[in-house]
């Protein structure tokens, strides 16, 4: 008996893989969304230095140790104890010890298993909406993507074009073999994506003297309308200015946040491109019953 055979026969043998599969992930999305930032920082420094011809000094040197999404090994920044296999189980590892280093016994935060229980969670919303096929793995890694691109913009307000640009052309490539919507619309989806953005950037900027966000804001939507296609372009970005006008509004009026304190618009995005995804269609019939 083959996989697909194997998922045929006991269906929920494929949510059940996805949860885990997505528990899995979740951890190293975890170390992906720590250490990228900083791996980006200490690419920018170097090539500062070496732009302006300038020495490292002994600390600056030392501060670029091999440091990448593979090394050094993961471990407690409480008292620096390594973490080893059985204390990095996805979620399990957390409530076992009691949310604590079993070293130290220092606080872990509790954003890592939640991480990894929300990528399980989508992974499997994934296989159900899209079953045991090549396209349901295609939007796994676009799911993936996005909860790190999420993650790393809310601490950072930083969206990596390591990420960004390789899903603009994966989504390419999907439909270049018609996976989700014909070829041209996923082109002019990544044109218009992109242009729309940078279209608000720039009348934002003239009217105000302010910049309205961010030029990885401009790449995420045309990675979603690669992906999607033009017509779901309308549907993403009301979907992620209306959640966004909520939780802005709802920071300044009950945490008294400054309202000029920039507010990360990528998870929104990230947010509303999900939705769009597994849920557009029937928010556009639903939509047009209310209507009518």
């Amino acid at each position: 008996m083959n996989v697909a055979a194997f998922f045929a026969t006991f269906p929920v043998a494929l949510p059940i893989f996805a949860l885990l599969l997505g528990l899995i992930i979740g951890s190293f999305l975890n170390v992906m969304i720590y250490r990228l930032p900083i791996m980006m920082q200490r690419e920018w420094t170097q090539q500062c230095h070496e732009f302006l011809e300038l020495e490292e000094n002994a600390e600056a040197a030392a501060s670029q140790s091999v440091f990448n999404l593979a090394s050094p090994a993961s471990h407690c920044p409480h008292c620096q104890h390594e973490i080893t296999a059985m204390e990095n189980i996805p979620v399990l590892s957390f409530l076992l010890q009691g949310g604590k280093c079993k070293q130290c016994r220092g606080k872990i935060s509790l954003r890592y298993p939640l991480v990894e229980a929300a990528t399980g969670l989508l992974s499997m919303l994934v296989v159900l909406g899209f079953g045991f096929t090549w396209l349901s793995l295609s939007v796994l890694i676009l799911t993936w993507s996005l909860i790190a691109l999420s993650m790393i913009d809310f601490d950072h307000q930083l969206l990596p074009d390591d990420i960004c640009l390789p899903l603009l052309w994966l989504g390419l490539i999907v439909n270049y073999f018609g996976l989700l919507v014909p070829l041209d619309a996923a082109v002019i989806g990544a044109i218009a994506g992109y242009l729309i953005l940078w279209c608000v950037y720039w009348a934002f900027k003239l009217l105000t003297g302010k910049e309205g966000m961010g030029q990885g804001d401009f790449k995420l939507l045309a990675a979603l309308g690669a992906w999607m296609g033009w017509q779901a372009l309308p549907q993403i970005i009301l979907l992620s200015a209306f959640v966004g006008s909520i939780v802005g509004i709802s920071l300044i009026l009950f945490r008294g946040q400054d309202k000029n304190i920039p507010i990360p618009f990528g998870p929104y995005l990230a947010g509303a491109g999900f939705i769009a995804l597994l849920w557009g269609e029937q928010i556009s019939q639903a939509y047009n019953s209310l209507l009518m």
